[in-house]
């Protein structure tokens, strides 16, 4: 399965369709549940949580893997409770972000396994 993950995300960014239409759903419920109360329902942030859309976010991850991103959240988020997601739950939250930001969903969910998202980067979109 790893293999097959590696070969598929190998020289991707997220404006190649990485995540599919159901992960993001599922991740939505995640981001409910375990985000928003930090970081609002529209992703805009509050108080000490940042925003996890828009301009700086954009900026802030632009040319970083999605390596970088998951392990952010895998182990430091939620703020109370860290490392307590599912690596399937912090790739759901991510195709979720990744919904919200309009990149495109296509057939193939996003890889939970860091060495396959390390092959993957964050493209800003065009704004």
């Amino acid at each position: 399965m790893l293999i097959a993950a590696l070969v598929a995300a190998q020289g991707k960014t997220t404006l190649d369709s990485v995540y599919t239409a159901a992960q993001a759903k599922r991740g939505d419920a995640v981001y409910a549940n375990s985000c928003a109360s930090c970081h609002a329902p529209d992703l805009s942030g509050g108080g000490q949580a940042p925003p996890l859309a828009g301009k700086d976010f954009n900026e802030g991850w632009n040319g970083q893997t999605l390596a970088d991103l998951f392990d952010r959240i895998q182990t430091t988020m939620p703020a109370d409770a860290p490392g307590s997601l599912k690596p399937a739950d912090t790739a759901d939250v991510m195709a979720f972000l990744l919904s919200k930001a309009m990149f495109p969903a296509g057939e193939t969910e996003l890889p939970a396994e860091i060495a396959a998202l390390k092959e993957m980067k964050y493209v800003a979109p065009k704004q």
